[in-house]
């Protein structure tokens, strides 16, 4: 069934659960190091997080502030008292048989995010690892455990079934990604294992309201995965449906590999799991008697990836691609905009030459200098160039004080020493030939060594001028202002 009837006859319905690690000092009940980069297997660990018989565990404070610190960014509401409770099932890498978690009383009730109303945020803890190694020979293989991560904070958000495209989907858990880094709580890396999506899909006929039957894809750990899991899966079932199959209600894992959805088991129900409240933990009362302001919390939000990209669009009158990249970079962003401070100071007034100059400044960022940081190596915040010099060195440009040939070279100077680009202009001296006189004595050589671009252009060919530009700019290596070039030539050769 091709794609484009799929879409003209079903609506797919989709939620999304994303579980993302807590960057907190230690783990969610013991005083283990929380530290996701730890390579070797099972040193992070004490008879708290390995289940050990008559271990006691003891509720991590900052790892509840940091989902009260998300639920509150999303809108969502903190409930004034919440409990944990043990989640029944056995696996592996899950050290106690059961996993401490919350079902009937999360922290965070409500809230929404790109339009895609959010459920609940909850708090518990995540499991172990496995590492699946073969035997040198072939003919064997083993399972190991490595319980390092077992017991780390673990925030699971789960929406509302109002997700309608992959994209979407795609786009949700990228802004998520940026609101978890924004507010500080987790590094979300995917890569890393840090951030994991699970997809619930279903598809109904376009213009009827019942949900269809519902599927979880497990293992989703890119965003671009995230868009060929959906598709497939939203494929897969309007095949299925179209064949007169009865689609099931299961759980399957996303294979990166061959690019399909692989069945797993039959998909659980909260009653499979047996929760009841964790008799070892008591209550918490989120309250500020307790030590947890939320009004306060609330006021000590930082700028939000949404916010920050109204004020960017509406403030610098950057383009949208240019806006997302800076919400995307915060650290690109707070240095964008020290260096635009010192910029608005150089530019005449008027809106539109200070449009021109802030487009200028972001377009040099995000290119040049961004290019040569990562040759480098370089953070951003390690760069030897200042906001400050930077500024300068894009006023010179705007103002046509050198070109944008020598801009290049005197970046390359600046990220080399930490030098000002007017020291380095005028030291080398770089500064931007306007003279038309010396201008016109470049040109006439340029054409004279040159018979035949200049006979092109003289019989109608208008492409053959630029290469004369180029061997007019080589000459002045670089130094001579393109414009006044162009019309001195045309002027000439006319």
């Amino acid at each position: 069934m091709r794609e484009q009837s799929i879409a003209e006859k079903y609506e797919p319905v989709i939620g999304l659960e994303v579980h993302a690690e807590l960057n907190t000092r230690t783990k969610m009940f013991c005083g283990c190091l929380n530290d996701p980069l730890e390579e070797h297997p099972n040193v992070n660990v004490c008879p708290v997080c390995m289940g050990h018989p008559g271990a006691l565990p003891v509720i991590n404070r900052d790892a509840v502030l940091r989902v009260m610190r998300v639920g509150l960014a999303l809108g969502g509401e903190i409930t004034a008292k919440c409990h944990f409770d043990r989640k029944n099932y056995f696996y592996p890498d899950l050290p106690k048989g059961y996993q401490i978690s919350q079902y009937k009383y999360p922290i965070v009730s409500g809230g929404m995010l790109n339009g895609v109303r959010i459920t609940r945020v909850h708090l518990e803890e995540d499991a172990g690892r496995l590492l699946h190694t073969e035997h040198a020979s072939g003919k064997e293989s083993a399972t190991l455990v490595d319980y390092n991560r077992a017991s780390v904070p673990l925030m699971e958000l789960v929406t509302e079934p109002d997700v309608r495209s992959s994209a979407d989907a795609k786009r949700f858990a990228e802004e998520l990604q940026m609101l978890l880094r924004y507010v500080g709580v987790s590094d979300a890396d995917m890569e890393r294992g840090q951030m994991r999506i699970e997809a619930n899909i279903s598809i109904r006929p376009k213009g009827t309201e019942a949900f269809g039957t519902k599927v979880e894809v497990k293992n989703i750990n890119s965003f671009r995965a995230v868009e060929k899991a959906i598709e497939y899966e939203i494929v897969r079932q309007a095949e299925a449906l179209e064949a007169g199959e009865k689609l099931r209600q299961e759980t399957r894992g996303w294979d990166d590999v061959k690019n399909i959805t692989v069945s797993q088991r039959s998909k659980e129900e909260a009653n499979d799991y047996r929760y009841f409240p964790e008799p070892d933990l008591p209550p918490l009362e989120l309250t500020p008697e307790e030590g947890f302001d939320i009004e306060r919390m609330r006021v000590m939000l930082p700028e939000l990836p949404w916010q920050k990209r109204a004020r960017f669009g509406t403030l610098y009158k950057l383009p949208t691609n240019q806006v997302e990249f800076f919400v995307a970079n915060p650290r690109f962003a707070d240095y964008y905009e020290k260096a635009a401070s010192e910029l608005r100071e150089w530019v005449d007034g008027s809106a539109d030459d200070e449009a021109r100059a802030m487009n200028l400044l972001a377009n040099y960022l995000t290119s040049d200098f961004q290019a040569l940081l990562q040759q480098k190596l370089c953070p951003i915040e390690e760069t030897l160039v200042t906001p400050e010099n930077f500024a300068e060195l894009i006023k010179m440009i705007h103002k046509n004080e050198i070109s944008s040939r020598v801009a290049k070279d005197v970046l390359m100077v600046m990220f080399a020493d930490g030098s000002d680009p007017t020291d380095v202009v005028r030291d080398q001296g770089l500064g931007q030939v306007s003279d038309a006189g010396a201008l016109e004595a470049i040109a006439q050589k340029i054409i004279e060594a040159h018979s035949g671009p200049a006979a092109d252009y003289k019989g109608g060919k208008i492409n053959a001028l630029q290469f004369l530009v180029g061997q007019v700019m080589k000459e002045t290596k670089g130094t001579a202002n393109p414009e006044m070039v162009r019309d001195v030539l045309t002027k000439i050769l006319q």
